[in-house]
This record gives C-alpha cells, structure tokens and sequence, in this order.
C-alpha cells in the first residue's frame, strides 16, 4: 500500500524493513528506511502520521479482521549503523596498514618456532 496507493510525497519511496506485531494484533512497529537517509525521517514520520488512519483501513478490509492493529512507525538506524561501523573497521584496517608494514611483520622463522 505505502509503495502503490499512498499519495504522500513525504512517505514516497520509504522502505519497510520490518514489522512486529503483538500477539493479540493490537498494535504494530513498522520499521523503514527513507531513501534520504536519516535526514528524511522527519518527514517520513509526519508523512506516516498522516497517512495512518488509511494504512489501518486498508491492512483491516486486506485482512478481513474487525479491527486493525495501531501502526507505529519507527525509522531503522541498523542500516546506517551498519555502514557507520564498517567504515570505521576500514579506516582501522588502514591504520594498521600503514603503521605495521608487510617487511616488518614476523615470521614463525626468525622468531624461533618451528613452523
């Protein structure tokens, strides 16, 4: 519904990366990434907002249920923390590069250990 029939710019092109719902169906976190990044997640969520009252109706006339869950809408930082923490292993690996040069390593021969 949010990538076909949603008309809200704010919430266009947003990607739903995961939704848990309690066990008696009353209540939903929607998980989602905007394709901005986290500086569009204010609007996102305003857009969410607006929208929620029509996303309830059509999950409950989808699902034939007499009442749809509430929809909580929260944006998903793992994707960015994921790339943040890779780049910081990068620039690690780097730093190790430069400081420990491949001549200066040793090797199981020198040190005396029988290989």
């Amino acid at each position: 519904m949010i990538a076909t029939e949603v008309r809200d710019p704010r919430v266009k092109g947003v990607t739903v990366t995961q939704v848990e719902v309690t066990s008696d169906l009353s209540h939903a976190l929607v998980r989602y990434v905007h394709p901005q990044g986290y500086s569009g997640q204010a609007d996102a969520d305003a857009g969410f907002k607006s929208v929620n009252g029509y996303l309830r109706h059509g999950i409950a006339a989808r699902l034939t249920i007499f009442k749809a869950p509430l929809l909580h809408f929260e944006y998903d930082k793992t994707f960015e923390e994921g790339m943040r923490l890779s780049a910081l292993i990068d620039s690690a690996r780097e730093d190790d590069a430069r400081v420990v040069a491949p001549d200066d390593q040793p090797t199981s021969a020198a040190s005396g250990n029988p290989a």
